[in-house]
């Protein structure tokens, strides 16, 4: 059994998002001063400094004391023990859901290594055109949502049969 098999491949996944998350954040800070930009793309990309107190797009960014802190700390928390549990209960031989679900939780631990360390989440992936600017983001945010976008496409595209063992063929067409 290889080292991104079964269990390892959930873990792998997670570890290696949250350290290349925690490494570009630690990257930009220190080669970025907050709100300027360097253009990588002009037009379409720029590398920003943004620091982000609130949820995903700045979401109750004004949300004051505890009601924040109980939002943005306690409930990512509980969803990573969550995780956790269904990284270790999942099958190991479902790899796009392993390799998926190590996306999610690694993201959902490098914004909440931010959260913790410094009460906000860095942002720096800066994606625009012309006058009309995506909200800024980073690796975390991006893992999280490729993982999302795996988990989706194999609950629409593959099917599984009830003892959840081997793929099913769809169902035949009318």
């Amino acid at each position: 059994m290889g080292i991104l098999a079964g269990r390892n491949l959930t873990w792998a996944a997670a570890l290696l998002t949250a350290a290349a998350d925690q490494i570009g954040k630690a990257l930009i800070v220190r080669s970025i001063p907050p709100g300027r930009g360097v253009s990588v793309i002009p037009g379409l990309f720029d590398l920003t400094l943004v620091t982000n107190p609130g949820g995903i797009f700045g979401i109750l960014r004004n949300a004051g004391g505890p009601l924040r802190s109980i939002i943005f700390s306690a409930v990512p928390a509980i969803a990573i023990l969550a995780m956790l549990w269904y990284g270790w209960v999942l099958p190991p031989d479902r790899r796009w859901s392993r390799a998926a679900l190590g996306l999610i939780l690694g993201g959902a631990a490098g914004n909440l290594i931010d959260r913790i360390r410094l009460g906000h989440v860095v942002d720096f992936l800066d994606v625009y055109v012309g006058t009309h600017h995506w909200p800024a983001f980073n690796v975390a945010d991006s893992c999280i949502c490729v993982g999302v976008a795996m988990l989706l496409i194999e609950g629409f595209f593959f099917h599984r049969v009830p003892d959840g063992t081997a793929p099913a063929a769809p169902p035949p067409s009318p």
